[in-house]
């Protein structure tokens, strides 16, 4: 039974969304239209799987799936509000606060803020998820996961006993184990992540990158066998600045964002760019564009040329690979998702919306 509800409406069930397009234009505008509402909404953590489906975590235990079985249309404009499926993941009376979430073949994975550290083999039937990791430290805090593939994933999260926290499994998450601070570099004082969108790590091929709190990339060539670090010109003086959210196109090109949410509208020093694979960065778009931001992601099928970064100030857009930016929307959102290379999934307070860029 295990995972059986979940993987099963997510293979039978149609959520229509588009084929793949080829665009190239600027984007000039976004159409928001909210897919989920709910005043007790609170979501750092949605994944979209195989174009099937969209699955999410809030900060209140919930688990999510929505999908749309009735509608065929290769028309996104013509897409309904899918339908939804939830539950609320419990073990004993622990809060359970979810900013982290991964998919792979045939399961979903969640993992919760805070001591414990509780990381769940997730079932939209709360009977049978499973607790698979628990991890007990006063200053432990997990921030963010992912997957190079089918049996190997990461999650990392604050700095504990002089190291940043990095657990590994290379078993499809049946089991998971914590790197040694031996095997790691040394992390800088209150070195961690921030738990604000999930994507603190980024994954190309075996190649991964993790941004810090003390604005500084963590690099690993080998799927977190051995690590160095690079550092970034990003802002990051106090507690609440530093790398936000990374992400990569290719091998080469990659995209940070933050700057601090204390003051949203500070745009200095808040977004930074590599074109050799993280060993350097460079300020882009310094006192120019927007200021803090929770998440940024290219835009597929760009040539690296496209960037989205949301946050709870608003939605902008580049179309030079982060020189420039327009800003699009106030809306905020805490987390987005590309589809394609026009639709996005955003969440945050109280709803998720799909996202639809023209040009």
């Amino acid at each position: 039974m295990k995972n059986r509800i979940l993987i099963t409406l997510l293979v039978v069930v149609s959520f229509a969304f588009i084929p793949v397009s080829k665009r190239s234009l600027d984007f000039t505008s976004v159409e928001i239209d909210i897919i989920h509402q709910d005043s007790l909404l609170n979501v750092r953590a949605i994944e979209i799987i195989d174009n099937i489906g969209l699955a999410y975590l809030s900060s209140n235990g919930d688990l999510g799936i929505l999908f749309n079985n009735k509608n065929t249309s290769e028309n996104v404009t013509d897409i309904n509000i899918p339908q939804k499926i939830q539950t609320t993941i419990k073990y004993d009376t622990l809060p359970i606060n979810f900013r982290s979430l991964a998919v792979i073949k045939d399961k979903a994975f969640g993992l919760t803020i805070g001591s414990p550290a509780l990381m769940f083999d997730l079932d939209v039937d709360d009977d049978e998820s499973e607790l698979i990791y628990r991890e007990d430290h006063p200053d432990v805090f997990y921030d963010a996961m992912d997957f190079w593939n089918d049996l190997e994933g990461i999650a990392i999260g604050d700095s504990t006993d002089g190291c940043l926290s990095i657990i590994i499994t290379r078993d499809g998450g049946e089991t998971w184990n914590k790197i040694s601070c031996n095997k790691l570099p040394e992390a800088l004082p209150k070195e961690g992540a921030f738990a604000a969108s999930d994507t603190n790590i980024a994954i190309i091929g075996n190649k991964t990158w993790v941004a810090t709190t003390a604005g500084r990339i963590y690099f690993s060539p080998d799927k977190g066998k051995s690590w160095e670090i690079y550092n970034t010109p990003i802002i990051k003086d106090k507690e609440t600045e530093g790398i936000y959210s990374i992400d990569f196109y290719d091998e080469l090109n990659g995209f940070g964002i933050g700057g601090d949410y204390t003051k949203p509208d500070a745009n200095i020093a808040n977004k930074i760019k590599t074109i050799d694979g993280g060993k350097t960065w460079q300020l882009v778009s310094n006192n120019e564009g927007p200021g803090y931001r929770s998440c940024v992601q290219y835009v597929p099928n760009s040539n690296a040329k496209k960037l989205v970064a949301i946050g709870f100030k608003g939605i902008d857009v580049s179309n030079d690979a982060g020189k420039t930016w327009k800003h699009l929307s106030d809306e905020g959102f805490y987390t987005l998702r590309f589809v394609n290379d026009s639709v996005a999934f955003a969440a945050g307070s109280g709803r998720i919306s799909k996202l639809i860029f023209k040009e």
